[in-house]
This record gives structure tokens, sequence and C-alpha cells, in this order.
């Protein structure tokens, strides 16, 4: 037995106890124990240089206009900050007013139906699989004959999908790179950042904000958030949101009028975003084919997300009328059809069914239940805002709220709600150069969460 084996034979020691490292008067019995005298080399500890890791890289060159794109994408962006901030007051009770994210749980009409569907795929009668990519005939035959009955819209100008945010990245697919594009200032970022991956655009330009080639279309308070069109350089393309994300402002028929007379006037084509038309107030059109000639010239994008709550469940619809067509005579539709069978399989079958339960007379009264909720948080944060001197925009006709802090930066005040009230908003200038000095406060949310955030609010600028 050697030396070390036969000292712990003798000692009782846990190694796992920090008392092994204390010091002891423990004297070992076999102290006066002679050992042989044994050479001793010398150990030279030497530090040698580390390789340099190499890391292998592809021949393979990287999209250049992605190399464009400021930052990251505004919501992640803002979901980072919110992390961080957690990470600095962990017992934070944090309140998000931020991102457009519905909270109220999906109306039972609905998920009942998608429940149905779901477990009929377990038997062979009702299971199905690869549907049409435009979408299954009956949902979009309830679509037509909900939203554009009287407005000559067809079940088969109507392309299902998993959203409207994936529709106009397809849309622009469709466009190509060749085009012109002009979008609301300030607007969803979405519009401009596909523009630019697309390569529609020139690179980014500091000292105003903006990327070159792309036409910015300010809305401000002044002009009703609706742009001057008789300054707006023609484009190929316009987008356009109404109700407005961020600004909650709605266009009146005549304003309509006037931009669909635009377009024509400039052989553009308009890409109208409607996922907030369902929260219109006021005596506005809920879609952009209320206005005459508006099929020649429009496509029209909408969402069940901010009416049913499908913001995770992903379903929404593209109306791209026969109508339309592109300089040398071929249809838009047919473009858009070879885009959607190409990289789409189609939306889920049980999303779908969803939707067509949200269609029922129950599933429309259960809808507009949820969107009343929701218009209720509103009016709690414009009352809020009111009462502490604010401007306030928007709050009637959409779920947002937008507040004017003059001469401060957006994200400056951004930074001061949350830091001081734990509360997420959303700075206006992620929305683009007309958003600076405002902040866009969500009406989704819990009705105790948007009451606390108000209350905390008036401590903060009371």
């Amino acid at each position: 037995m050697s030396i070390t084996q036969s000292l712990a034979s003798s000692i009782s020691i846990s190694s796992s106890s920090s008392a092994f490292f204390v010091p002891t008067s423990f004297v070992p019995r076999f102290q006066n124990v002679q050992f042989p005298a044994k050479s001793i080399g010398v150990c030279k500890c030497v530090a040698t240089p580390q390789e340099q890791e190499t890391v292998f890289k592809t021949k393979v060159s990287r999209n250049a206009n992605i190399g464009k794109l400021q930052a990251g994408y505004l919501f992640p962006e803002i979901a980072r900050r919110r992390n961080a901030h957690l990470l600095k007051y962990p017992d934070a009770k944090v309140i998000s007013l931020g991102i457009g994210d519905t909270t109220e749980p999906i109306p039972e009409v609905i998920t009942s139906a998608m429940s149905a569907r779901s477990h009929a795929l377990s038997t062979r009668e009702g299971y199905s699989g690869y549907g049409a990519e435009q979408g299954e005939k009956p949902l979009r035959t309830a679509i037509a004959s909900t939203f554009y009955r009287e407005f000559g819209i067809e079940d088969d100008d109507i392309f299902v999908s998993d959203g409207a945010k994936c529709d106009i990245s397809r849309l622009q697919v469709v466009f190509g790179s060749d085009v012109t594009m002009a979008v609301q200032d300030p607007s969803y970022p979405a519009y401009v950042d596909s523009s630019v991956i697309m390569g529609q655009t020139g690179q980014f330009q500091k000292d105003v904000e903006k990327y070159a080639n792309i036409e910015y279309m300010r809305c401000t308070p002044e002009n009703g958030f609706f742009p001057d069109l008789s300054s707006i350089s023609r484009t190929d393309i316009i987008f356009f949101c109404s109700p407005n994300n961020p600004t909650g402002s709605a266009a009146t028929r005549e304003q309509l009028t006037q931009l669909v007379k635009f377009a024509k006037d400039n052989g553009s084509i308009i890409v109208y975003d409607t996922a907030y038309a369902l929260y219109m107030s006021e005596d506005n059109p809920r879609t952009i084919f209320e206005i005459p000639g508006a099929k020649e010239v429009a496509i029209e994008t909408s969402s069940f997300s901010k009416y049913a709550g499908f913001t995770g469940v992903r379903l929404g619809w593209t109306v791209v009328p026969k109508q339309l067509l592109f300089s040398d005579g071929s249809p838009v539709a047919k473009d858009f059809n070879r885009i959607v069978s190409t990289c789409f399989n189609g939306a889920s079958n049980i999303a779908q069914a969803g939707a067509l339960a949200c269609l029922s007379p129950e599933g429309l009264k259960a809808m507009h239940e949820v969107i009343g909720f929701y218009k209720e948080n509103t009016e709690i944060i414009v009352e809020t805002f009111n009462s502490l001197g604010f401007k306030v925009y928007g709050g009637k006709n959409a779920p947002y709220v937008w507040v004017h802090f003059p001469g401060r930066s957006s994200w400056d005040v951004f930074s001061e709600i949350l830091e001081k009230t734990h509360v997420v908003t959303t700075p206006g200038s992620g929305f683009g150069p007309g958003g600076e000095g405002f902040i866009r406060v969500s009406a989704f949310g819990h009705r105790e969460n948007v009451l606390e955030a108000c209350r905390r609010f008036k401590q903060l600028y009371q």
C-alpha cells in the first residue's frame, strides 16, 4: 500500500466537506518515518502560444441588401431591451404595452371549431393532407361574402395565408427589385425592411434617417396623418395602411378617392393593409374596394390576428383582383398565385377551420366583443394621457394611442418610461423618421395591467 493510500485509510475525510480545507491540529502518527531520498526533477511551466483558430468560410457572397438594414427589426429590439431591464430589476412587474400582441382568450366558438377539425384528423374520414395553396374554398367564399359582397370581389380573388406580414414579403417577391416604392411615414416597419431586402432601395442615410430611393409620405398631425399627394413623387408601389399602424388614424372616403386617383394617374399599384378595419368607429371605408376604380390599382391584405386573437394561430388573406394588370397586360394575380404555389403549402387546415368559425354569426359576434374590450382599453389610455396634458392621437379607429413628446427622442422616452414605470411602449422613430418625438402605446393587454400601467404613467408625469 502506498503512503497516500495508507494516509487515506487512517483518516476519515469527506471529499465534499469544506472542513478538509481548514487548519487542523491533527498530527499523523507516522511523522517520524524515514523515506529514502529520491531525486526530484524541476518542473517548468512554459506558456505556449495558442494556435490561431481558423474559421472555415464558404465562397458564397452575403446578400448585400441585408447589410443595409439598420440594427435589428423593431420589435425584437424592444424585446431585447425589455429582457435587459428584467435582468437589472428581476423583481419588477413589467407590463408590456409595446408590441401589438393580443392577450385575451380566443372565443370558444372559434376554438371549438379548431378542436373538432384537429380531432377529425385522427380519423380516416376526417383526415386531410395538403390543401389548396390559395386556401380552402368555403373559407375564401366566406371572406368574400363577409367583407366584399357589395364590391365585386369574388372568392378566387382571395388568397388565404399564414398572415398579412408574410403576404407583404410574398408581394415584394412578385414586384422584384426593379420597382420604386412609397410608404407612409410613420408606418409599419415590415414595408420598408422587405423593400430593402429585395434591393429596391439605396443605402441608409443617417443624416435624414431614411433609405435612398424610397418615397417617404410624411403623415403628421398637421395634415391629419394623410400625406399631401401633390408633393409626392411617382412610384410603382404605394404601401398604405388604414386604420394606420402606428398613428391609429383612418383615411376618409374622400382621402382614399384621392389616393386611388393618384395611383391611376401614375400607373401605380397600392398595397392596402386593413389589419385593423374592424376597429373602425367612424364612417370611414373598411376596404379600399369601396372606392370606385380601386380594383384596377389596388391589392388588399388583412388578418384575423387582431380580430380573433390569431397572432399565434396565424391566418390572414390577400385580395388580388382580376382587373389589376401589369404594364404588359398580364394579371398580377397570376404571378402572385405562382409565388404562393412555389413558396407556400397553404395555411393550416386547423387554422382555416377556426377562421371559418370566425365568420359565422356567432363568431362575428364573439370577435366584436373582443374588439370592444380592446377599444375600452384604448379609451382608458387616451383619457390618461389627455389628463396629463399630452397631445394624443389615434385610439378611435385602432387599438393604438400615439402620444406626442415634442422635442424629445422617442428612444429616450421609451427608456425613461421603462426605467421609471417598468412599462414597455414602442418608440415612434422605429416606424420611420416621421415618428420621432412620439411613442405608441398598445391597448392589447389585460384590463388590470392597463389600469396599473396608467396609474404608473400618472405617477411619472403628473
